[in-house]
């Protein structure tokens, strides 16, 4: 054997030996919870295994718990800092159901402030998976987590009913048992029940990726005081909210499919639920695409569109929204290149003393909307702690925005209050085609203040413009914008009411014979340039 030989033989058995002290700590890390007693058949609850492997990769210092391809029955799954579960292909957690009489899940924990949000916001513990001060925490693979025993209703604020705590569309209607019960004790009907897929309190160094999730209840995430947080590649189809983000900071949400029927996909929060006021900041939602088709039908490829209201009776839902809980604030928010597809349109929102500041929208497309495209509202709500001030919106700039079959009876809307305008609004860039179809009655239409009602377009009514209303509002900027209708429209394409600073360029706004392209309501500053064009 030559020396060189020998010299190749040494070097591999060197580079063996390494290899070994380096993958052996990574296979040590895995912990199958099969070998800690899951069935993984879906009858057999698989809890106690679950948290067997999660305590025993806790106590390594932290590892990954693997869910080998199997239906994993449970209820609440208590994560723990430094420890990742793993979805192999074909596993699914699946929530277990109270009602079988087998378990129950983790009660809700007291939260003092819970008159100043709905119950499902207010409580993390009952839900099938949550995590509360941890840090460093994942959940990855390309299983599944199905909320099959989770309930999508539960109580309103825990105060009494006042106008604004929900949508005037529903009128005396509770589909979702929000209201209070005369004498019965507040959420005493959610005992033993899960409501949230995944809920986070207070944590931080949080990475949700790559599965897919059914059917989970009220909220698929709930993530509150989470800072660091990354949610990538998701596939959700769930009957209320998908992703809430409350209270968040450095927030990275990124090319994941959302469809919610009813309730809004990919929702920015900033309730009292942590008992005080906290921004939700530097946040980028990028690459999504967010819908309301019938429920299961993103997840098996159908795509169906039979169900045309959501519970508050409105068009189905499945968008983007700042709001509604909104007392801490948002600022530093991106939202870019995004497609909305039979859901309703961009909604940002303050209501309950939340300041709203620099927000960038850019390249979204938008077809077959059920309510506005875009909505920006000022209002005051304020479901917050007594002295809480109205609060503010101001440098919000939203571009390169094509949406085309809007055809719910709303224009884009950004209304402010008297008190308290909206300032500094940017659009550019903008194709919208409506419906059209208003009528001349439409056009002279006042919608009212309603100040303190529950923010949605419906709220005002058929709005007098087809395309952009806008009331109290400061230094309102519309450059290179195409509106038009699909169907004849009495109403002029742009209404302004108490609009001071506004200034239009390279616009086109189709309108009918002698219908006027803008039509001003209050005494406001003449227009910064030419007239737009027919």
């Amino acid at each position: 054997m030559t020396s060189f030989d020998t010299t190749r033989r040494h070097l591999l058995k060197g580079l063996g030996a390494v290899c070994a002290c380096v993958c052996a700590p990574a296979l040590a890390a895995d912990f199958d919870v099969r070998t800690f007693g899951a069935r993984g058949d879906g009858t057999t609850l698989d809890t106690d295994a679950i948290h067997a492997a999660i305590a025993a990769a806790s106590a390594a210092g932290g590892g990954t718990v693997r869910f080998p391809a199997g239906r994993y029955l449970s209820f609440s799954i208590r994560l723990q800092s430094r420890v990742a579960l793993y979805l192999d292909a074909g596993s699914v957690i699946v929530a277990a159901d109270p009602a079988d009489g087998h378990g129950r899940y983790d009660p809700a924990e007291p939260n003092p402030h819970d008159a100043y949000q709905d119950f499902g916001h207010s409580h993390w513990h009952n839900s099938l998976i949550w995590g509360e001060n941890l840090e460093d925490v994942a959940i990855l693979g390309p299983g599944r987590i199905w909320g099959r025993g989770l309930t999508r209703s539960g109580p309103g604020a825990n105060r009494p009913l006042k106008a604004g705590d929900m949508p005037s569309s529903l009128g005396g209607k509770d589909p979702m048992g929000e209201r209070a019960k005369s004498g019965t004790v507040f959420g005493a009907e959610m005992d033993g029940k899960g409501n949230k897929a995944i809920a986070l309190k207070n944590c931080r160094n949080v990475l949700l990726r790559d599965f897919s999730m059914l059917k989970c209840g009220h909220f698929a995430v709930l993530a509150t005081g989470v800072d660091n947080l990354t949610i990538a590649n998701l596939t959700v189809d769930t009957e209320r909210d998908g992703f809430d983000i409350d209270c968040c900071r450095n927030v990275r949400i990124s090319d994941c499919a959302v469809n919610t029927p009813n309730d809004d996909a990919i929702c920015l929060k900033s309730s009292y639920a942590l008992g005080r006021a906290r921004f939700t900041e530097h946040v980028t939602i990028t690459g999504c695409q967010v819908s309301g088709f019938d429920l299961g039908t993103l997840l098996d490829g159908t795509y169906q569109k039979t169900q045309l209201k959501a519970p508050d009776e409105e068009g189905v839902c499945g968008r983007i929204k700042l709001g509604t809980e909104s007392n801490g604030g948002f600022r530093n928010i991106v939202i870019a290149n995004c497609v909305f597809e039979h859901c309703r349109g961009l909604a940002i929102e303050s209501v309950d003393g939340a300041v709203i500041e620099d927000v960038t929208v850019d390249n979204l497309a938008m077809r077959d909307l059920t309510t506005a495209p875009l909505f920006i509202r000022l209002g005051r709500r304020m479901r917050a702690p007594a002295g809480t001030r109205v609060g503010a919106i101001r440098r919000v700039n939203i571009s390169n925005v094509v949406a085309s079959q809007a055809n719910a009876p709303f224009a884009a809307i950004v209304a402010g209050l008297p008190e308290a305008p909206v300032e500094d609004v940017r659009l550019s860039n903008i194709t919208i085609v409506y419906g059209g179809g208003g009528t001349a009655a439409d056009a002279r239409r006042v919608p009212p203040e309603v100040p303190d009602h529950y923010p949605e377009p419906s709220m005002f009514g058929v709005t007098p413009a087809y395309g952009l209303y806008v009331r109290h509002a400061r230094n309102v900027e519309v450059h290179h914008a195409d509106l038009r209708t699909a169907a004849p429209d009495a109403r002029p394409p742009v209404v302004l009411d108490d609009v001071k600073g506004e200034r239009f360029d390279h616009v086109q706004l189709g309108r009918a014979a002698g219908v006027p392209a803008i039509r001003r309501v209050r005494p406001a500053s003449a227009p910064a340039s030419a007239p737009p064009r027919a």
